[in-house]
């Protein structure tokens, strides 16, 4: 297979295309973002951050890479990556398929759909997340001399993406910016959203919470911009071994902060847990 960094990236102060020119990335403006030596670059600027450190902490990072590392989500990636890799398929003969993960992570789902494409594919790859300690993860674990992805530290917000430039674009579990996915996206490129389904984690949730919450509506609401193309469910059981990887789960999902001490106190005890995992992968074409 062929997989190249993303090259279309915009500068995040104006939105004029960003050039690679040695060591760092430049509009014709002048504004200039250096690469770090661990191989990602920085578009996140001052004025479009709500905190001094926002995203995920080091602690969280490496409890999500720990957790993913050890395949409790294969299925899943697996999903995804089937799902990409078909809509690639689709393109035109020769046409490079490029696909932005908007939200990345420490870039699991990046690097398993690397490995999952076909040796006919050609893929563009890029990563993005608002937190610098993900990002940083990732990029620690590409090839320097031979990347795969182009790793980015910015906000789904404000999108440092040249227009109309995406045949894809993930949003695993992340925080969707329907507006700014659909700039990017060229028509007929997919948007593949993975939200948590009605059982996600329900025995983990019946656990720190002294109650839950009914489930939301299964109605699909149609994105502006974008037709519903394919719907899957992806649902299985995983048993966890030990407090730590009981531990990690907790702190890769939001519910870490919105337990109280007593819920996270009863996780903390347990050696033990057999949990659902119950998602749906949506797929939305750009029209």
């Amino acid at each position: 297979m062929s997989i190249t960094p993303f090259q279309a990236l915009a500068c995040p102060l104006d939105g004029e295309p960003l050039h690679l020119a040695g060591h760092s990335w430049r509009c014709a403006s002048g504004h200039s973002f250096d690469i770090a030596k661990q191989g990602y670059v920085n578009l996140l600027p001052v004025q479009q951050k709500r905190s001094q450190d926002p995203g995920d902490s080091n602690a969280m990072v490496a409890a999500r890479q720990r957790f993913l590392n050890a395949g409790h989500y294969q299925p899943i990636s697996e999903a995804v990556s089937t799902a990409i890799v078909n809509h690639a398929n689709e393109r035109a003969e020769g046409e490079t398929f490029s696909c932005l993960d908007a939200g990345s992570g420490e870039g699991y789902y990046l690097r398993q759909l690397a490995h999952a494409a076909p040796a006919s594919l050609s893929l563009s790859l890029m990563g993005l997340d608002i937190s610098k300690w993900a990002v940083l993860a990732a990029a620690k674990q590409d090839n320097k001399q031979a990347p795969f992805s182009r790793w980015v530290v910015g906000s789904n917000a404000h999108l440092p993406v040249q227009s109309a430039a995406l045949n894809s674009v993930l949003c695993m579990f992340g925080f969707p910016v329907i507006s700014e996915f659909a700039r990017v996206l060229k028509t007929g490129g997919v948007l593949l959203q993975l939200e948590a389904g009605p059982n996600h984690l329900r025995e983990l949730r019946e656990i720190i919470y002294p109650t839950l919450k009914p489930s939301r509506s299964g109605e699909l609401v149609v994105p502006e911009g974008f037709t519903h193309h394919r719907s899957e469910q992806v649902s299985y059981s995983i048993t966890l071994a030990g407090a730590e990887s009981i531990a990690d789960l907790l702190a890769m999902t939001p519910h870490l902060y919105r337990a109280s001490a007593e819920g996270r106190a009863r996780a903390a005890a347990l050696d033990r847990l057999s949990v659902t995992v119950d998602v749906e992968v949506v797929q939305w074409l750009r029209i």
